[in-house]
């Protein structure tokens, strides 16, 4: 039989021009049915996480529209995995019913050119999560607790206007003023007395308040100061700031709403802390073993070293975990997609969201809760956080191994 290159090179090229349509076809479906399923849901659960904002921090109108724009790139890491996973089943559900997968290995077209559209948006979208987690996150945050720490100011100013004293703001802290003008405290009386201290007691002139939330406190700017300080007695002073911890809901940043830069900084102090507790506590040790005087190993001031070294330990464990858990927790929208878009063709006579259940079922009552053993494991330094955060996403991929290989065989 003779054979014709240039028509097989034009049926080649016409096979070509139709993969290409269909990667098109495919890729366009799938970005219109997430991008209204990823908007349906986000817009549902900004006004959850705003109404959460409202009854934690007692937000009005006005700031909860403030945060508004900054509360929805906190949402959408957790949001665009099972989204995702719903738009795969979706469209491959609606095409392998209409039998447009069956049409298309008909006409020689590979099942994997099929999928590879929903892998690269899973991938693309597993590196979006990671950016938004590391980058946005963080800096929505800031710009929510500013928010919130101008409305703490406003309810601390109000109450001292309306009450003229404020009590339990912070633990120890009582403030009483003659009366509140533009901002400024007039006649202020601060007594801070925190448990096992002796009271220091402080009347100024006038004075204005400063929320500080890098350094987790409130602090008093006085002017015109008598102070009773303890260990040194009463005091004139022109001018003094008084720092105070902040009340606990407004404390120190979480590290999952720190960068990864942040982490890593952080984690470097942390060891380096570490190295020097160990030092002084082997110095310490030297001497006693010196000097025979053998009680001291038992003493509360030695005792504090190990308690210091669990401390910094704990802390470093649970920054490690952080760090592998956001790479993994960014990744698992690939995952998601690497056993939902086959398993969604296998299932072609069921209803898309069967589909959908049917696959997240497994990952809600299996993927979930190994994630949270691995990270309450890794975070206690039971296990090492760089391959423990990763198992629940190799289970995944052992699954989608197993349901690829049917659809590529049948």
């Amino acid at each position: 039989m003779a054979t014709h290159p240039e028509g097989l090179g034009e049926k080649g090229l016409a096979r070509t021009d139709l993969v290409k349509l269909l990667h098109r076809y495919v890729l366009a479906e799938l970005l219109k049915v997430f991008t209204i399923l990823v908007s349906a849901l986000t817009v549902l659960l900004t006004f959850v996480g705003a109404l959460q904002q409202i009854r934690e921090s007692g937000l009005g109108p006005v700031q909860v529209l403030q945060i508004l724009p900054w509360v929805v790139p906190s949402l959408l890491p957790f949001t665009i995995p099972a989204t995702f996973l719903l738009t795969v089943c979706v469209v491959y559900g609606r095409m392998a019913g209409d039998q447009e997968v069956t049409a298309a290995k008909a006409a020689g077209i590979n099942v994997f050119s099929i999928l590879w559209p929903s892998f690269l948006l899973g991938a693309v979208l597993s590196v979006f999560s990671f950016l938004m987690t590391d980058q946005v996150i963080p800096l929505s945050v800031r710009q929510i607790q500013k928010t919130v720490t101008s409305v703490m100011e406003d309810i601390f100013l109000e109450r001292l206007k309306a009450q003229g004293q404020l009590t339990g703001w912070a633990h120890g802290l009582e403030i009483t003023v003659m009366g509140v003008e533009n901002k400024r405290l007039l006649r202020p009386s601060v007594r801070y007395a925190p448990e096992g201290r002796e009271a220091l007691i402080v009347q100024a002139r006038e004075g204005t308040v400063e929320f500080n939330l890098e350094a987790e406190q409130v602090i008093l700017h006085l002017e015109q100061v008598h102070a009773d300080i303890p260990g040194r007695g009463v005091v004139w002073l022109e001018h003094e700031d008084y720092p105070f911890p902040l009340p606990s809901k407004m404390r120190r940043t979480k590290v999952r709403h720190m960068s990864l830069n942040t982490i890593r900084k952080e984690l470097t102090e942390v060891r380096q802390r570490r190295v020097r507790l160990q030092e002084r506590q082997a110095a310490e040790a030297a001497i006693v073993l010196a000097t025979g005087e053998f009680d001291t190993f038992f003493s509360p001031h030695f005792r504090k070293y190990d308690t210091d070294l669990e401390v910094t330990e704990a802390r470093d464990a649970r920054f490690r975990t952080e760090i592998h858990s956001r790479f993994a927790l960014a990744t698992s929208c690939l995952f998601f997609v690497l056993l939902g878009s086959p398993f969604s063709i296998l299932q072609a006579r069921r209803q898309f969201l069967t589909n959908f259940l049917l696959v997240f079922l497994p990952i809600l009552l299996c993927y979930y809760p190994i994630l949270l053993l691995m990270m309450n494991l890794s975070k206690t330094g039971t296990v090492n956080p760089a391959y423990a955060m990763w198992t629940s996403n190799l289970l995944l991929l052992v699954m989608a191994w197993f349901v690829l290989r049917r659809v590529f065989r049948h």
